[in-house]
Formats: C-alpha cells, sequence, structure tokens
C-alpha cells in the first residue's frame, strides 16, 4: 500500500510508483534513433566498428539497437526475474486445488488491481474449499441431499473465487519482467555475436514456465487425490488441496514488496465500447459482407482518434491516439481469440471420451483415468525441449516462429491427435470382441466379451500430440492475450480468452449424441475436421495481422490511465 493525496490523476501518481512500467518504443528503432550518438574509440578503426551509430541510455547504461539492428540481428530472451517464479508457484498451488475440486470461472475484475483481487479471490476460493470439505466428510455424506446441496454451495463459491483468480494471475507473472525492461536493448554473448534481447521473447519463456508449473500442480493434484480418496475418502482428497492453496496468499503477502505491480484504472471497457460504437457510425449494412469490410477499413480506426475530430470529440473522449491505437490491437487480439473454442474441442475430448475410450482396452492394472496424466508428464518434459532447443533452434535459421504462426500450428496438431483417436476408436470396434458396443457390454453386470486386445498406452499418441498442440496454441494464447491488450485492459482480454473454453463446453453438447457407441469414431473425425478447418480459417484470417507482429508490439504506452483512484488503495 502506499501513502499519500487522495484523487491523484494516475498519470502523476505513476511517475512516483516505484517500480514503473515504461513505454516502449512506436516502431522498432524509432525511439532508440533519436538517442543514438556516436561512439568511436580512437586506434579502433580494424575493428569495423568506428563510427557506427549505436544508441545508449544514460539512465540504465543499456544499448539499444538501430533500425537496421533490429532487422538483422538474432532475438534472444532476457533474464526471467526470481519474483516472477514465485508468482509461478502460486499458480502451481492455485493448479493442485483446482484439479482436486474441479471447478472452472472465468471473471476478471479491474477495480482492486490485480494483486489485491488475487488475493481477495484466494480467500473466496479458500471458503468455498472448506464448505467443500464439509461436504465430504462421513457424517454428512451420510445424509446425501444435505451433503448435494453444500457440495454445491461451495463450488459456486469457489468457482468465484478461482473466476478472479484466473485472470489476474497470468498478467502479474509477466509485468514482473515487463517492469524492467519494457523495451528491445542489444547483448553481447561471449561469442561476441550481438544478440537483440526480445521482451516479447521473454514473455513468451515465461508463460512456458508458467504453464508447466500449472501441469505440476495439475499432475500433482489429479494423482495425489485418485489416492487420497481410495485409502481415506472423499474429505482427504478437498483437504490436501485446501492446505496447498493456503501457501497462495503465504507467498502473495511475503513478496507483496517484490513485485511490480501496476495501479488499478477502474472499468475503461465501456469507453473502449464507446469508442468502437463511434467508429461503427455508418458503416453497418444489411450486407454481411460490406459491413466485414467496413470494420476492416484502414481509416475505422484513425477516424475515431482524439486529433482527427478535434472539437468535434465527445465529453467521454479524455484518452489520447495512442489509446486508440491499443484498443485496436486489443480488439484485434480477442477476434484472433474468437477462433479457439474450435481448438478447445479437440483439447476437451483427453478428460472426456478418452477417458471412456482407454476403459474399452487392455489396462495391465492401470487405472483408466489415471492415463491421461500423459499430458501433463508431456508438458513437464517438453515444454523446457521446446524453450530451450526447438525456438532458440528456428531462430538461428531465421524462422520467425511468430505467435499467430504458433497458434496454427496448435490447430493443426490438435487435429491430428483426434485424427490418432479416431483410429486407436476404429481398431477397438474392429478388434475387440465386443464389436461396436464396448462401452455398454464392458460395463454390465456380467459382462459378455472382453476388452479390445490393444494396449492402453497407445493412447501416449494422442496425448502427446494435444500436449504439443497445448504448448503452440493455449500458452501462446495466454501470451498474445497479455502483449496485444492495452495495459489498463489485460485482465478483461485474458479472461475474454480464458471465456473461449467455455464457450467450447457450450458447442461440445452438440456432440453428446456423437459421444457413445458405435458413433465415436465419427465424434472424433468431426472434431479433427473442425479443428483442421478452424486453423486453416484462423491463418487466413489473420496472416495479415501476423506481419504487423513487431510494429504492434511496439506501440508505445498511453498517457490515459483511467479513472482517478485513492492513492491508498493502488495495489495492483
Amino acid at each position: 500500500m502506499t501513502t499519500g493525496a487522495i484523487g491523484l490523476d494516475l498519470a502523476e501518481v505513476s511517475k512516483a510508483d516505484a517500480p514503473q512500467l515504461q513505454d516502449v518504443p512506436a516502431a522498432p528503432g524509432a525511439i532508440n534513433e533519436k538517442r543514438e550518438r556516436h561512439l568511436s574509440t580512437p586506434g579502433d578503426d580494424s575493428s569495423g566498428t568506428s563510427g557506427r551509430k549505436e544508441s545508449v541510455d544514460a539512465d540504465d547504461g543499456k544499448e539499444y539497437p538501430t533500425a537496421e539492428e533490429v532487422e538483422t540481428l538474432r532475438r534472444v530472451c532476457g533474464t526471467v526475474p526470481w519474483a516472477a517464479y514465485t508468482i509461478a508457484v502460486v499458480e502451481l498451488c492455485e493448479r493442485f486445488s483446482y484439479y482436486g475440486t474441479t471447478a472452472v470461472s472465468y471473471i476478471a475484475d479491474q477495480y482492486w488491481g490485480r494483486y489485491k483481487t488475487i488475493q481477495v479471490s484466494i480467500a473466496i476460493a479458500l471458503v468455498g474449499h472448506v464448505i467443500l470439505i464439509i461436504a465430504t466428510i462421513p457424517q454428512v455424506i451420510a445424509h446425501p441431499n444435505r451433503a448435494i446441496g453444500c457440495f454445491c454451495l461451495g463450488l459456486i463459491i469457489f468457482g468465484v473465487g478461482v473466476g478472479g483468480f484466473k485472470p489476474n494471475i497470468s498478467p502479474l507473472i509477466a509485468e514482473q519482467y515487463e517492469s524492467a525492461h519494457p523495451k528491445q536493448y542489444i547483448k553481447v554473448q561471449k561469442s561476441g555475436e550481438r544478440n537483440i534481447v526480445d521482451p516479447t521473447m521473454t514473455v513468451s519463456r515465461i508463460y512456458m514456465y508458467f504453464y508447466l508449473m500449472i501441469n505440476v500442480g495439475a499432475l500433482a493434484g489429479q494423482i495425489g487425490m485418485v489416492y487420497a480418496e481410495k485409502y481415506q475418502g472423499f474429505w482427504l482428497s478437498f483437504v490436501l488441496p485446501t492446505i496447498m492453496f493456503l501457501f497462495c496468499p503465504l507467498i502473495m503477502f511475503l513478496m507483496r514488496n517484490k513485485y511490480a505491480r501496476r495501479p488499478p484504472t477502474g472499468s475503461v471497457l465501456a469507453k473502449a465500447l464507446k469508442l468502437w460504437g463511434l467508429a461503427m457510425k455508418g458503416r453497418w449494412s444489411i450486407n454481411p459482407a460490406e459491413t466485414v469490410k467496413n470494420l476492416r477499413a484502414d481509416d475505422f480506426w484513425e477516424n475515431v482518434k482524439p486529433s482527427h475530430l478535434g472539437a468535434n470529440k465527445p465529453d467521454w473522449m479524455t484518452f489520447d491516439d495512442i489509446w486508440v491505437d491499443e484498443v485496436r490491437r486489443g480488439l484485434k487480439a480477442c477476434t484472433v481469440f474468437l477462433w479457439y473454442p474450435l481448438w478447445w474441442l479437440s483439447y476437451n475430448q483427453m478428460t472426456t471420451n478418452m477417458v471412456s475410450q482407454a476403459a474399452t482396452m487392455e489396462l495391465n492394472g492401470a487405472p483408466n483415468d489415471l492415463i491421461n496424466n500423459i499430458n501433463p508428464i508431456a508438458l513437464v518434459i517438453f515444454i523446457p525441449i521446446t524453450d530451450r532447443f526447438l525456438y532458440p533452434g528456428l531462430e538461428r535459421m531465421g524462422i520467425r516462429f511468430t505467435p499467430l504462426k504458433r497458434i496454427a500450428w496448435g490447430f493443426g496438431i490438435g487435429s491430428a491427435s483426434m485424427v490418432a483417436a479416431a483410429v486407436i476408436q476404429y481398431y477397438i470396434y474392429r478388434l475387440g470382441s465386443c464389436g461396436d458396443y464396448p462401452s455398454e457390454r464392458l460395463t454390465e453386470e456380467e459382462p459378455t466379451c472382453v476388452a479390445a486386445p490393444i494396449n492402453v498406452w497407445v493412447q501416449t499418441i494422442p496425448y502427446l500430440l494435444i500436449a504439443f498442440s497445448e504448448i503452440f496454441a493455449s500458452i501462446t494464447g495466454l501470451e498474445y492475450a497479455f502483449t496485444k491488450a492495452p495495459k489498463n485492459m489485460r485482465s478483461v482480454v485474458t479472461a475474454i480468452f480464458l471465456f473461449m473454453s467455455a464457450i467450447s463446453y457450450a458447442i461440445g453438447q452438440a456432440f453428446v449424441s456423437l459421444s457413445t457407441d458405435p458413433l465415436l469414431i465419427w465424434n472424433y473425425t468431426v472434431i479433427a475436421i473442425l479443428a483442421f478447418l478452424g486453423g486453416c480459417g484462423f491463418w487466413l484470417t489473420h496472416r495479415g495481422l501476423d506481419k504487423q507482429e513487431d510494429k504492434l508490439n511496439f506501440i508505445p504506452e498511453s498517457s490515459f490511465k483511467g479513472r482517478r483512484v485513492d492513492h491508498n488503495n493502488m495495489n495492483a
């Protein structure tokens, strides 16, 4: 908590609070070139660097890239601050709890700021945890109606807490790096090679390991809860996540003075929607194609910038031109996310139909609900490999594997995972003695057939493919929400990304009729087709946006901070 006068404008307050999140260049090299000066060392002409223009920031001593270097030098990640890893541990604890209670909710709160919202959300979730524990103790379970009512109440309260937690924790972790390194700078390797330390690549790395911690928590939660329930009862399988969850507020409190925290700015979503509505005036058409064409017009956003409207701008337009560019970028990110429900359809099969599919094959002593742990195990293994070898390797080859390219590949690999699941299902029907109805006949009191003579570990193929598709699609989605949203709308944009999963679950209800024998082959095939077509549509729609990646990343930060707030309540 900071202290000071009440009602100070955030633009002034932000100058006084540390650490600060600074502006970034409008375009590669734009601001850096303004700071350029000639650096030369007498007698050093043979090195070929005499008279070379280099940019050095007098405040921090870092050398920043010129426009030419931005286009030619290889890019590398910066050093992730250790404080960011503690936030990942908090997410690990939350994941352990989340998978122990299977509740999903996506609610963003901008009024308290991220830090306070996370702490309050944790408190709410803990209340839900306690109620869930009460609902599962033997004395309460003895009265089923009361137990169910108590369980539902606990689940709802827990969902509210997690909903406030999820959209705020992921932006907070990336802001730990951004606060210290808001723009590119030059780093000379031991070999003498000059590289650009790219903040966007570092943010990508942060989210990779953030996601790794998610899956460590998920893996521990899923396996631990199974054995806790088996040997002690349901009550212990809820007590353990609650104990783990208690580490969240403790870590956050102990690190409160170490975190870079943005002040709350109030809800700027209303102004963003008003701005979009103003831009749409006169552009609506009965013909949908014409409306879409108007939405993509080059002057769509330029015409509603304050500098363009001049004296005719409305009273609510208290922001600057740069904020209009930020809103444009954030809304484009949201259009990117609109394709995600088709990818989530393939992901969701992992926890539904593929679990049932495992039960129709030879388990060899392995519980069928244990097989889907291949996914988090694969992520824990392959995330570091992807980060340390795949992405840098592509960069060394001169291949810019941009976020939108990664997402498109994620759709394709997700589709491939469903093709593999469909092939497995085909052979279950063909080779099994249960014919086309293994799920039904194997669950009879006296089964008249046996499981298909296929080792259940063949499911490793679709699970591994889903894991790789997560690395490319899900992790990159979190990264894209952070890097493209206006800084005072990051929680909102992240919540929209997360909400696509909920939409996918709703769409998935249309496939319920296919989620039974003998139609499961069609279920996997249709979802594979949808994921593939979704990936194609995604790339065709956004390939132009992909070419603007650097330009969008280097839009400077707007001076518009939102509503005036109490300086004593500026925890973010």
